[in-house]
């Protein structure tokens, strides 16, 4: 069962988010990958964000670019933790979406990394390092992940 939900707000943010994937493939993290637009299938979001926790999800990556405002619509709706990408798929290079997801109201938190693909693989590790709480074999994969970047 998955126990990470991934949300892009475009088919075409499939590439920005890809380091995401192979971190948590690496870490044998089950995920579900899927494609809503906060603006164009709003119900589907807030049904997503609703259902999230039912269908096994302990954590929700977001991705969105330009306004971004998919990891907070979602983070409106769920308890789950919400941990935000910005994409850079405007003139402003991801500057706008970074402003969007790290400026949220308070009462309603999301987590906010780096712009882009870099950004992509430290949510993965977020992900993996709140999980490790949780899942031996993960913390155990996380702490040899470090050992491995400290020789590096």
């Amino acid at each position: 069962m998955a126990v990470v939900g991934i949300l892009i707000g475009s088919k075409t943010d499939e590439q920005f988010i890809k380091p995401a994937l192979d971190i948590l493939k690496d870490f044998k993290v089950e995920y579900e990958l899927e494609v809503l637009s906060a603006h164009r299938n709003p119900e589907k979001v807030r049904k997503y964000a609703v259902e999230a926790k039912g269908k096994g999800f302990e954590i929700i990556i977001a991705a969105a670019g330009n306004a971004a405002h998919l990891p907070g619509v979602v983070a409106s709706w769920t308890t789950i933790p919400v941990i935000g990408i910005p994409l850079p798929t405007s003139d402003l290079k991801g500057i706008d979406s970074l402003y969007s997801i790290v400026q949220m109201p308070g009462g309603v938190p999301v987590a906010c990394v780096g712009i882009g693909s870099a950004g992509a693989k430290n949510a993965a590790l977020l992900a993996c390092q709140i999980l490790a709480i949780k899942y031996d074999s993960i913390r155990t994969a996380f702490e040899e992940y470090k050992r491995k970047l400290a020789e590096a």
